[in-house]
């Protein structure tokens, strides 16, 4: 991808990226300044063009920008004068986004959001088994198929590539901002905890504005985007996984029939409406309380991670998040 990317100069190329990670506000973020008049961010969330080898499914190759032309295309429509982004969590733990995005937009402005590794990967655990990515619902397990899952074993269905498995190498820190630190310039990197977002959204949006050199004093509503939840219907969430994952002459063709004989108005004003409440009421349930061992024994495992990242942020992350003395 790094030699394509001096071709297209008269394009207008990105002046910040959102680089995750998941769970952990990008989405709210991407939502409020979205909605900032000198900012424009496509509608497409996660272009994830930088960190091919992060996307989760194959069948999102398909659907995502694959050339620059096409990516670069997500922001032709920004106005003179606003500046332009976007938001893929994947970028941060990618190991060649970065570089790839220096060399496109050097003088980019980079926003990273770390979140306490254990309830990160509480969260992002839920959202895989949520989002039919991951069909082990349970976290302890998942974290031990790592190791065959790096081989290409135990994978779910469709999986486009091993990584997004790997659990713990989401929670790789320090490594992740020194990274970006090494690609751009101290200035250009704005690494944030999102457990401070949560407490207040709109002082880290507000900052957000001010590192992007934007009005900081727009209108703010506060936004809960993508909630954790966990999956309550286990076999009817099998079901929907086996349609969405369904390829073939017969699965389109099933699913076109089924289409075929509901009129459109009746899918848009009836069918959808009852589907995303079946979603909501049947399927999805509030999260339960994560098995507190587990979290105790993630904490002590990832405490080094916390004492560095705490090291480069000139910020005691071991209080805030409980690592000390283990948790």
């Amino acid at each position: 991808m790094g030699g394509e990317h001096h071709s297209s100069t008269a394009a207008r190329v990105p002046d910040f990226f959102i680089a995750g990670h998941a769970k952990s506000g990008t989405t709210a973020l991407y939502m409020i300044l979205r909605r900032h008049p000198q900012i424009y961010m496509p509608a497409l969330k996660e272009p994830q063009f930088f960190a091919p080898e992060m996307r989760s499914e194959a069948r999102l190759a398909r659907e995502l920008p694959a050339t620059l032309e096409e990516y670069l295309a997500l922001f032709a429509d920004a106005a003179p004068g606003q500046l332009t982004g976007e938001a893929s969590p994947s970028y941060l733990r990618s190991p060649t986004a970065a570089g790839e995005i220096a060399k496109l937009a050097p003088q980019a402005r980079i926003v990273a959001v770390f979140r306490e590794p254990a309830s990160f990967l509480h969260s992002l655990h839920l959202q895989f088994v949520q989002t039919m990515i991951e069909t082990e619902t349970d976290l302890r397990r998942a974290l031990e198929l790592e190791e065959q899952r790096a081989a290409g074993r135990a994978l779910p269905r469709g999986a486009g590539s091993s990584e997004p498995y790997m659990y713990s190498r989401h929670v790789r820190y320090a490594e992740q901002l020194e990274r970006w630190q090494g690609a751009f310039s101290p200035e250009q990197v704005l690494p944030l905890v999102y457990e401070d977002f949560r407490s207040d959204n709109e002082a880290t949006a507000r900052q957000i504005m001010r590192f992007l050199g934007v009005d900081d004093s727009v209108e703010i509503r506060a936004i809960e985007a993508n909630p954790t939840v966990r999956v309550r219907a286990g076999r009817l969430h099998g079901l929907k996984r086996a349609v969405h994952n369904a390829q073939g002459p017969v699965a389109r063709a099933v699913k076109g029939s089924v289409n075929a004989a509901i009129p459109a108005g009746v899918r848009r004003s009836v069918v959808r409406p009852l589907r995303r409440q079946l979603r909501r009421k049947v399927v999805f349930a509030a999260p339960e309380p994560p098995e507190e061992e587990l979290m105790s024994e993630l904490r002590g495992r990832f405490r080094g991670e916390v004492a560095a990242l705490s090291a480069l942020l000139g910020r005691d992350l071991e209080t805030l998040w409980g690592y000390r003395d283990g948790g």
